[in-house]
């Protein structure tokens, strides 16, 4: 979240059609945008965070060297560097030797006109990434599958997550029969849990953007400790979260303007709704009918 300073510059920049100068992030910053992306197996998680952990003493070390210190494989790493979208490991080691020693690494950015059309851009790149990840998309699949099963389908986003709740619950009680959203935390998403869980169901869909909520980690916490499976849509492949959900979808979120944009978690829910309908295709069709019978009966929506 840009600082009231940064606000203000930005702010200047959308008026005046320049772009607000760029904020120089941390080593550690740059490197979990650059390891986020991927979906990581929990040993190529342990590589990502030594590399964070201990950036200017790993950028020099040797495949051996790394994969000694992680307790991991040299074909391990070969693989993470693929997995993070480098060549193999000693471009991956380019790059952070880069980062290590202040340079920024790569292509010089181009010119990219005024803020609003940078936060435009890096959306783009968001959902390119997200593009990519679709190229294998049995995970999407099996992870709707399962939703779609689930009986009650708890929903759960909490704070600034809210909306992209409200939105997949909403578009999910069509297709679904008994979806139940829960927005507010503590004891009163407890008891939301628990309850779901005594009722049957068996999955709980999570969002967690930034800035992410201690709350919302405790509520994963005892959806697992219920018997509850997670499933997680959030910006980060690394953290506690991620490590708590059963399984974690990571898209990028905007970050360029005063406050984030979600075109990429927006997509991703889509693709869970799909991937939904897809299961029972059955159901889905005369839930559908009916909800438009009903539509038509009590006039819920204009004409064209």
């Amino acid at each position: 979240m840009p600082s009231p300073q940064q606000a203000r510059a930005q702010a200047s920049a959308i008026t005046s059609g320049r772009a607000a100068p760029a904020t120089e992030a941390s080593p550690t910053s740059r490197l979990r945008t650059l390891f986020d992306r991927p979906r990581l197996s929990p040993g190529q998680r342990r590589i990502a965070q030594y590399l964070i952990d201990h950036l200017h003493e790993a950028a020099f070390l040797s495949i051996t060297d790394l994969a000694d210190r992680v307790g991991v494989s040299q074909p391990s790493v070969t693989r993470f560097a693929s997995a993070v979208g480098f060549s193999g490991y000693p471009a991956l080691r380019e790059q952070l030797q880069a980062v290590a020693l202040g340079g920024r690494g790569g292509p010089a950015e181009e010119n990219r006109g005024n803020e609003l059309q940078a936060a435009v851009d890096a959306e783009i790149e968001n959902l390119a990434n997200l593009r990519r990840d679709f190229a294998d998309a049995d995970r999407v699949i099996e992870v709707g599958r399962e939703l779609a099963a689930s009986a009650p389908l708890t929903v759960l986003g909490l704070r600034i997550s809210v909306s992209l709740a409200e939105y997949f619950a909403y578009a999910a009680r069509r297709i679904h029969p008994d979806v139940r959203l829960v927005t507010g935390g503590g004891t009163v998403a407890y008891d939301a849990l628990l309850q779901s869980r005594e009722a049957g169901g068996a999955w709980v869909l999570a969002f967690s953007m930034p800035r992410h909520a201690h709350e919302t980690l405790s509520a994963v916490r005892v959806a697992r400790g219920a018997g509850l499976k997670v499933a997680l849509i959030t910006d980060l492949a690394l953290g506690p979260l991620a490590d708590e959900a059963d399984v974690a979808f990571a898209t990028g979120t905007g970050s360029r303007l005063v406050f984030d944009s979600y075109a990429a978690p927006g997509v991703m829910c889509a693709a869970l709704l799909q991937a939904m309908t897809d299961a029972d295709p059955g159901r889905t069709q005369a839930r559908l009918e009916e909800y438009e019978h009903v539509a038509d009966e009590h006039q819920f929506f204009l004409r064209d």
